[in-house]
């Protein structure tokens, strides 16, 4: 059975023999696979673990803390994913390959000093407390994606509502822009006029553009990764465009659960600061190939990740977990354009 194993360090999978081992017998596994110790972990079905920052916080997080308790108790099954908080620092097995800079005999260049002063690390706290969708919106776009689209072609929309005093960002209806869903690709066809109208009728309700909102496909589902390398750099260049440092990215996508149904899932992100900062100054490869990993964004130049010089990065480096929640709007707001 292969249980994924999400981190700080972005997702791994390891083999365990079946639902029936315990929480300890899990974590040895864990040890043994990816290099962390026993002691180090703290474990959680709640992805919001990885927004601890306390020992507090990880206390919080209590679903994994009987190590006698089978995954099977949890419903935890094949391809069910786990979150993993971890103290100190380790090496990532198949990490990106390393393509030095400045190697000797050849001089280096000023774009190659700048590059070894370019550090991808993790981003730990969002700039929103957390991301709230009112019910009759989430429901009505994930709605027609799942029975109108089955989850065939991707679909996408700008989400307008308001950012409160604490940073919370509150959405309360979705706009869709003319587009062309693909497999694995989203083209926004977006007309700046129409825009223009809608962010005014937005105005007129004391509601602003507050992020992006977009939807994987069932054959992106098999492919374990949060964001492809071509869903990063769209949500950059959103991100960028907005000026606006609460800006949320939330993608849905179709799940199967322990039952072998499908449940439709809704997870937020904001891309990082770093992430932003490196579309702006066109860091990004921007056109893909068959054989590139989605899972990795390619740089132009090298750029240090772990001490080393590499130009591909794992696209979860880039990514900062939002917590989500639902809310519902009384007026005639809730069915407005969607």
């Amino acid at each position: 059975m292969m249980l994924r194993i999400r981190s700080r360090d972005g997702l791994e999978r390891i083999q365990v023999d079946g639902p029936q081992i315990t929480i300890f017998q899990l974590k040895t596994l864990i040890e043994s696979q990816l290099q962390i110790p026993i002691q180090n972990q703290t474990l959680s079905t709640d992805q919001n673990l990885l927004l601890a920052k306390t020992l507090a916080d990880l206390l919080r997080f209590s679903d994994m803390t009987d190590p006698s308790i089978p995954l099977s108790a949890l419903n935890l099954s094949h391809g069910s994913i786990i979150f993993l908080y971890y103290h100190g620092e380790r090496t990532v097995r198949g990490g990106p390959t390393v393509s030095p800079a400045g190697s000797f005999g050849r001089k280096m260049t000023m774009d190659d000093l700048i590059a070894k002063q370019t550090r991808i690390t993790r981003q730990e706290s969002p700039h929103c407390d957390s991301v709230s969708f009112d019910r009759d919106s989430a429901n009505a776009f994930q709605r027609f994606v799942n029975e109108t689209l089955a989850f065939a072609s991707k679909r996408g929309g700008f989400m307008y509502g308001t950012v409160t005093d604490e940073g919370r960002v509150e959405v309360d209806f979705i706009y869709e822009p003319p587009q062309q869903g693909l497999e694995d690709d989203l083209v926004l066809l977006r007309d700046p006029e129409e825009e223009k109208l809608v962010d005014a009728i937005a105005a007129g309700l004391g509601r602003k553009r507050v992020g992006f909102i977009f939807t994987q496909t069932i054959m992106q589902e098999k492919k374990d990764y949060n964001f492809s390398n071509k869903e990063i750099i769209q949500a950059a260049e959103l991100h960028a465009e907005s000026e606006l440092k609460e800006w949320v990215t939330v993608v849905v996508k179709l799940e199967a659960n322990e039952d072998g149904a499908a449940d439709v899932h809704f997870e937020a992100f904001q891309m990082s600061d770093m992430c932003v900062k490196l579309f702006k100054d066109g860091w990004f490869v921007t056109e893909f190939g068959e054989n590139d990993d989605p899972k990795l964004s390619k740089m132009k130049k090298d750029v240090v990740v772990g001490g080393k010089d590499v130009k591909e990065v794992d696209n979860d480096f880039f990514l900062v977990v939002v917590k989500i929640f639902d809310h519902q709007v009384r007026n005639f707001l809730a069915h407005f354009l969607i």
